[in-house]
């Protein structure tokens, strides 16, 4: 990467966006997240050497949907390790993230963490080994973002439990093949809180750096994960991180990263910078329509990529 003005290159990008029509939808059908301002537009870059970075609605805090699935596959291998592996998979679905048939023609193992019906079964090892699991977790993520005001969003997280129908299939069907071993709706109570956290793109960004440095949290010095862990998480982001749009954005943007239906994306490149954007309306895969532009522009313009 050669020497970079990060505050010019984040002007030029909003500049080149200004007359960009954002085609994108906010999600609708989780009624908390359709009374967010659609036109937000936010982004914060931590850089291990030049420090933070940031322009547009960076501080305001957002549903980060399934962003907070990272956070839960970490907690989860600091506890399991490798045997975790047995009961979801690392590979891209291919297909939609709250498939059925997938799930079944694979006899109840999701293929990857990220998808709904992976990240439930990484709520039901939580809720295997923690004494108070919405309360454990929140102090994980609490940990690793280095802020103690982190809070679920209640109302988001009633409002996706009642529109969680198809969860509740996914979660039965599990299940049924043995690969839930504890009461469903304390998982699906988990699952939805986890996916209710609220925060803003700097707090995203710094949460993500223990990932850039290869398991070390930067304020504390303690090994959140190992070498080996964070690389392997690193990996999953890449090939699973964007539904089934992994691809497109390995193609197109060239970083490891996760987004969440809440209009958040977080990337990072391991031993530089973490970035985190907003912007709530989606494309037709789920990911923010604006947040996708973004990390495309910054990478081309950064002439940097993990490629």
């Amino acid at each position: 990467m050669k020497d970079v003005n990060f505050k010019t290159v984040f002007n030029d990008i909003f500049i080149e966006l200004q007359p960009l029509e954002n085609k994108g939808v906010a999600a609708s059908y989780i009624p908390e997240l359709a009374k967010i301002d659609p036109d937000k537009l936010g982004i914060h870059l931590v850089h291990l050497d030049k420090g933070d970075f940031y322009q547009g609605d960076s501080q305001e805090r957002f549903s980060i949907q399934s962003i907070s699935k990272v956070f839960s596959l970490t907690l989860a291998m600091r506890i399991m390790g490798g045997k975790l592996w047995s009961r979801v998979g690392v590979e891209p679905s291919g297909t939609a993230f709250n498939s059925l048939i997938q799930l079944e023609l694979e006899n109840g193992i999701p293929r990857n963490p990220f998808i709904n019906a992976g990240a439930i079964v990484i709520c039901d090892v939580l809720m295997s080994y923690l004494s108070n699991p919405k309360v454990d977790l929140l102090n994980f993520i609490r940990k690793i973002a280095n802020n103690p005001n982190l809070q679920y969003n209640k109302k988001v997280a009633e409002s996706e439990k009642r529109t969680g129908d198809r969860n509740k299939a996914l979660i039965y069907l599990m299940r049924d093949f043995g690969n839930i071993h504890n009461d469903v709706e304390d998982v699906l109570d988990l699952y939805f809180y986890l996916c209710s956290i609220e925060m803003n793109c700097c707090e995203l960004a710094h949460s993500f750096m223990f990932l850039v440095t290869g398991g070390v949290d930067l304020a504390s010095g303690e090994v959140i994960v190992t070498p080996g862990q964070a690389k392997r998480i690193n990996a999953v982001m890449q090939l699973c991180g964007f539904y089934d749009e992994a691809g497109e954005f390995a193609f197109k943007v060239g970083l490891p990263g996760k987004s969440g239906v809440g209009g958040g994306i977080v990337a990072l490149h391991p031993g530089k910078y973490a970035v985190a954007v907003w912007s709530p309306r989606l494309n037709r895969k789920g990911n923010s329509y604006m947040g996708m532009q973004v990390l495309e522009l910054l990478t081309t313009k950064m002439q940097d990529s993990i490629f």
